[in-house]
């Protein structure tokens, strides 16, 4: 079932955007109608896609199938321009985004499925979507479970690499990135040449040309703050909501140290898991799936799933 959600940002001329994104249903439940999908308690998870990618990459888009086989109703959009989410559809450039709209996407989206079909039970978030779940989960009250999958600790880290993009920039640790500001000869703080907010840089990136503003690594940058990371990870656990932390030891992209470190920062009740031979978008033949499965699986076993077949009762 395809849906066209709210979006946070507001588009340039002010009117409100949208988000597109796809709900996979339980088995035999295809035919029905939100209002009679929120009438049979079916359980709902949603999914948040990795960065620069869509509702239709891999582990995304095999994770919600999975957990729709298992019952769960599974909704999976793409941020802001990106996907489907793009100003042809209602949606903004992926330029005037940052990790901060990306949060408030999620917020919105679960608050969406809190009044047409279920409060959201169960978040997955792959790679910068693990990031955006990790900050975004505590805030959430009906969560029952989390999932990250090649998740980042420190959200800065993800797009490190891209500052290379800025004149006179080298790429630095996500606490510390550089200044973004110089004293003018009146001694007031002026933006560094190239690197005001609103400058544009385009990168060659996953195949494909990238525009994006400073205001994108700034915002990662001040989302990464050890401090402020680890206690949105407690959050979690202390509300009680178990945390499933998923990654592969062979990622060449997010290093699986960053897995422990997110482990480490969770309250209990938490778990680690190693994904066997997969790479960082889980393109390996059977990774994807394998994940989706184990997820599925791991839901269950924590007390969020539903019936595997859910349909009309005459």
């Amino acid at each position: 079932m395809d849906l066209e959600l709210p979006g946070t940002l507001p588009r340039p001329d002010g009117s409100p955007s949208t988000l597109r994104g796809s709900l996979d249903l339980p088995s035999g439940s295809g035919e029905l109608t939100l209002p009679e999908l929120r009438a049979a308690r079916v359980p709902v998870a949603v999914v948040a896609h990795c960065f620069t990618c869509s509702r239709r990459a891999p582990g995304v888009f095999r994770i919600s199938r999975a957990l729709a086989r298992a019952g769960i109703a599974c909704l999976r959009f793409d941020f802001p321009g990106l996907g489907d989410s793009v100003p042809a559809n209602g949606g903004v450039a992926f330029e005037d985004t940052t990790f901060s709209s990306n949060v408030a996407d999620l917020l919105s989206v679960s608050g969406w499925l809190d009044s047409h079909l279920s409060s959201p039970s169960l978040l997955v978030g792959h790679s910068l979507g693990g990031a955006a779940v990790l900050r975004a989960a505590h805030r959430i009250p009906s969560l029952k479970a989390v999932v990250t999958v090649g998740a980042p600790f420190l959200p800065g880290r993800a797009a490190a690499s891209l500052l290379d993009a800025f004149t006179g920039e080298q790429a630095a640790p996500a606490e510390t990135a550089g200044p973004a500001e110089t004293a003018d000869p009146a001694g007031r703080q002026v933006p560094l040449p190239g690197t005001g907010d609103d400058t544009l840089r385009t990168v060659h990136l996953a195949g494909r040309d990238l525009t994006f503003r400073r205001r994108f690594l700034t915002d990662l940058a001040e989302n990464s703050v050890t401090t402020d990371v680890r206690e949105d990870i407690a959050a979690v656990g202390r509300r009680g909501v178990p945390l499933l932390v998923m990654h592969s030891p062979t990622d060449q992209t997010v290093p699986v140290t960053d897995a422990t470190e997110i482990f480490s920062a969770a309250s209990w009740p938490k778990s680690l898991l190693s994904i066997p031979d997969a790479d960082h978008l889980l393109t390996r033949r059977g990774s994807a799936q394998w994940v989706g499965e184990t997820v599925a699986r791991w839901a269950g076993s924590v007390g969020v799933g539903g019936h595997t077949t859910v349909g009309r009762h005459d």
